[in-house]
């Protein structure tokens, strides 16, 4: 069957969406997490048409499995990402596709092992504890978000890049905040397919801050290429690597590309993730408090040690359930570049496949009270039983996050020596609005003032 006939004898699971493309472009513009089909929070297949595009949304977590696993070789990153993510990224770890993409992974593999993991604890831990001392003597309220980009960019900067202090943390956020802005209007151009010439606003701003990082992890490419010493760090791995079909080695401009990968979405994607807990546990006090009683009790009430890290389960499960219900990166895109069926759906070269994450985690038939803040979920049996591909905060499949426990171990660490020592009161009552910008962010900034604890 094909997706241009659907009729009585449409697979069990599927629904067609039947939002008018004027809602859907609009939403586009506004906050494209809402131009998502209503119906992903409660179906397990959900076909959309607009603009001439056919999308099939995936919310079924064992399709999501058979297309990210089985199917991968039949998916590619799609014109979208390239379009969006290509300027500033080019062909990186997180937009290339095939060979490419498979011996750039090869590259960098064993810089994410996790015994060189546990030896960047000490930098984290030091570095959340400079993040401390600067809440504690701030005059007035935190931008969290800021605040926490601030740290993970640092703790990037001093495990992966061996404290290359000529990036500017400030500049290099306004950069990577000025690329996202107009990305809701990429959306919408790349759906009607518009040249890519046609202007939007904020087109220009954008292209200057990729020139800025470009040229910044570009100047520091060069400095290494030049220098004796070898530091073993990621930039080393880059630099040291070579195709094994081939023994071509990257260029400085396949390096900038994969270095633009780890600064950016590496630490971005954690610092949201570590404001939205924060949020979140201002908002549930008795979890805050679990997470204090846990965080004494290991460490005796003395400095966290890199020891302690790995024995804060419910600090971990905290910091997945505010994954689960504001994940970093809401959402995986993928195109059609050979057809297969998945779940009696036939699936057609150039087709988007969308797995909506935002709604996967808050979906009704997968989670119980899908809204509710709940770390118990991550705990024991619960966390056990669940399929594995109804939690997809680092995505699924071949190309999941590579940086994934390294992530997590840095945002334990963090809350583990941030929590005892700073009590954070929100500055608005007012519910803080996620919105797309190809990560989730807070629409206006999570602002809270940070009150030394007794």
């Amino acid at each position: 069957m094909t997706l241009t006939a659907l009729d009585a004898a449409k697979p069990s699971g599927l629904v067609e969406s039947r939002r008018p493309a004027l809602s859907v472009i609009a939403s586009l513009l506004r906050n494209p997490l809402q131009a998502m089909p209503p119906e992903v929070y409660r179906e397990k297949l959900v076909l959309a048409k607009t603009g001439g595009r056919t999308s099939l949304y995936v919310c079924d977590p064992a399709m999501i499995q058979e297309a990210l696993t089985k199917q991968a070789a039949c998916l590619g990153k799609g014109d979208l990402i390239r379009k969006v993510l290509g300027p500033a990224i080019g062909e990186g770890l997180l937009t290339a596709d095939g060979a490419h993409w498979r011996w750039q992974r090869q590259a960098v593999a064993s810089g994410f092992q996790h015994e060189r993991l546990l030896g960047f604890l000490p930098a984290m831990i030091a570095t959340a504890q400079a993040t401390r001392g600067r809440w504690l003597a701030a005059p007035g309220p935190l931008d969290i978000g800021h605040e926490m980009m601030r740290t993970t960019f640092d703790i990037i900067i001093e495990t992966m890049l061996s404290g290359s202090q000529a990036l500017d943390v400030g500049k290099v956020e306004r950069a990577i905040s000025d690329y996202l802005e107009p990305t809701n209007f990429m959306f919408v151009y790349n759906l009607f397919g518009a040249p890519d010439w046609l202007p939007y606003p904020g087109r220009r701003k954008a292209r200057a801050s990729v020139s800025y990082l470009r040229t910044s992890l570009g100047g520091l490419v060069a400095q290494r290429r030049a220098a004796v010493e070898r530091r073993g760090d990621l930039l080393d791995m880059l630099l040291d690597s070579a195709d094994p079909e081939t023994g071509r080695a990257m260029s400085d401009g396949e390096i900038v590309d994969n270095l633009l990968t780890f600064v950016t979405a590496g630490h971005e994607t954690t610092a949201l993730g570590l404001a939205w807990t924060l949020h979140l546990l201002a908002q549930h006090r008795q979890h805050e408090a679990a997470v204090l009683a846990e965080i004494a009790g290991v460490t005796g009430d003395g400095p966290l040690r890199p020891e302690h890290v790995a024995a804060l389960p419910l600090t971990k499960a905290v910091f997945l359930e505010a994954m689960r219900l504001y994940p970093p990166a809401p959402v995986i895109t993928r195109q059609v570049e050979a057809p297969f069926t998945l779940g009696g759906v036939s699936l057609k070269e150039g087709m988007v496949l969308y797995v909506p994450i935002q709604a996967v985690h808050r979906h009704e038939r997968l989670w119980e009270r899908p809204d509710v803040f709940d770390p118990s979920r991550f705990m024991g049996d619960a966390a056990r039983e669940r399929h594995r591909y109804a939690y997809l905060p680092f995505g699924a499949g071949p190309r999941i996050c590579i940086g994934s426990a390294f992530a997590t171990m840095e945002a334990v660490a963090i809350l583990a020596v941030l929590l005892p020592a700073l009590r954070l009161e929100p500055v608005s009552t007012r519910a803080p609005e996620p919105t797309l910008k190809i990560t989730l962010r807070p629409k206006r900034p999570l602002r809270m003032s940070a009150v030394a604890r007794a």
